[in-house]
């Protein structure tokens, strides 16, 4: 029993050693103060009949949804004027062509009360239709106004029941309105039906689709776009890699945008100079069904095709995104001064290893988002850097070390000390 308490205390030396070291190791985040207009969101949440199911977490769609609202609230930055909709919620009837009116605004978008939102949340229950369409009108026109940036996240548990008024159309045509609103939206349920028209939603705006299935989940992305508006707006730019380096596109840093089909290869080309750090990342989004086990492939490579370094994920089981990353320092060049020292090209490969049911369409490819980003190399001098660790962990290597032979030297010392105390 000695023995094992003494090496719970070395073990907790230790945890509080690594706890030290992370705290020294990892950087502080700077404050950003947004120059541009307070960006406007307005949550519109499916509160039709159907979100009484219980089957998130053991609990009601609608608690869930409740309970991520909470969490979403406490959460939104001061700069974010937010409101809230709500279709489906006041209706309970049979008649279709009012049912399919039920759509109000439930918080006002403006300046955040966060009691006050909270406790228009705690009202709602679930009773009617689902009218997505005349409920994304009516948020498009609660933004209206204004240059800052403006998005709807639109949550629900089923298909629109308001046809002919198709909330693919009404999203076109919210989006030929140029006014740079963008609309993610996210599923309760995992329904090919239910996932195909939401997705339509999303492109049709230049937005995202997520399937959840879980509160944390639903809280987690909400707040992640809530996040997105209050940060500066980036626009990818369309680009089309080819079938091998050579005739790859030539890439700064940048977001981009392209289309890859089920278990093939793109690249591309960036030219890193001496002294600059390539960091690259892609994500690929299976925006149709797929087969359980999947991956994906990132490789920096030579021109003469040398794997410098690669990232790659794998899964299985329902996904919509999937995603990697890799860093190349490049060193320093030793030069006299007079000439620029000459850049590397980097070929960036990107694949797959999707595979989809025959019945599943491979043509247009699926979604690809590469960001390029070039910055500073690090010290070439910092050895943990070499490693792509960053600075400060070989710090954290010493403490992690000390920790464990304190604890080893506790644990001796006790149990000489209970040795000594036995022969007496």
């Amino acid at each position: 029993m000695i023995i094992r308490r003494r090496l719970t205390v070395g073990v907790g030396i230790l945890l509080a050693t690594l706890t030290a070291g992370l705290g020294s190791a990892l950087p502080a985040s700077a404050d950003e103060t947004p120059a541009n207009a307070s960006p406007k969101v307005e949550l519109v949440l499916d509160v039709s009949g159907s979100m009484r199911t219980r089957d998130i977490d053991g609990q009601s769609r609608m608690t869930a949804a409740k309970q991520a609202f909470n969490e979403v609230l406490d959460a939104v930055p001061e700069q974010v004027q937010l409101g809230i909709r709500t279709l489906g919620a006041d209706y309970p009837g049979d008649d279709r062509k009012v049912g399919c009116k039920d759509t109000k605004q439930l918080y006002p978008v403006g300046p955040l009360d966060r009691t006050e939102a909270k406790t228009a949340v705690a009202t709602l229950a679930p009773t009617g239709w689902t009218p997505i369409g005349p409920a994304l009108l009516g948020a498009a026109d609660d933004l209206e106004g204004g240059d800052s940036t403006r998005r709807i996240v639109l949550i629900s548990d089923g298909e629109d029941t308001c046809g002919p008024l198709d909330p693919c159309e009404v999203a076109r045509d919210i989006a030929a309105r140029g006014i740079h609103l963008v609309i993610d939206t996210l599923g309760l349920v995992p329904n090919a039906k239910i996932r195909q028209q939401l997705t339509c939603i999303a492109e049709a705006t230049g937005g995202t689709y997520t399937a959840v299935q879980h509160t944390d989940e639903l809280s987690g992305r909400v707040k992640q776009l809530v996040d997105r508006a209050a940060a500066p707006v980036v626009t990818p730019v369309a680009t089309k890699g080819a079938d091998s380096c050579t005739d790859a596109p030539q890439l700064k840093p940048g977001l981009y945008t392209d289309r890859e089909k089920f278990a093939e290869h793109r690249w591309y080309r960036v030219d890193v100079f001496p002294g600059q750090e390539l960091r690259a990342s892609v994500s690929v989004f299976a925006d149709r069904a797929v087969n359980n086990d999947y991956g994906m492939l990132l490789r920096a490579v030579t021109v003469h095709g040398r794997e410098i370094v690669r990232g790659a994920e794998s899964g299985t089981g329902r996904t919509d995104a999937i995603s990697s990353g890799l860093r190349y320092p490049k060193p320093e060049a030793d030069n006299d001064g007079d000439t620029k020292p000459a850049a590397e090209t980097v070929c960036l490969q990107v694949s797959n290893s999707f595979s989809a049911p025959a019945s599943v369409k491979t043509a247009p490819g699926m979604p690809v988002e590469l960001t390029i980003d070039l910055v500073d190399a690090p010290d070439a001098a910092d050895d943990a850097a070499a490693f792509g660790l960053g600075r400060g962990w070989w710090l954290l290597g010493v403490l992690v070390l000390t920790g464990l032979i304190a604890g080893l030297l506790t644990g001796w010392i006790s149990r000489w000390r209970f040795a000594v105390w036995r022969t007496h």
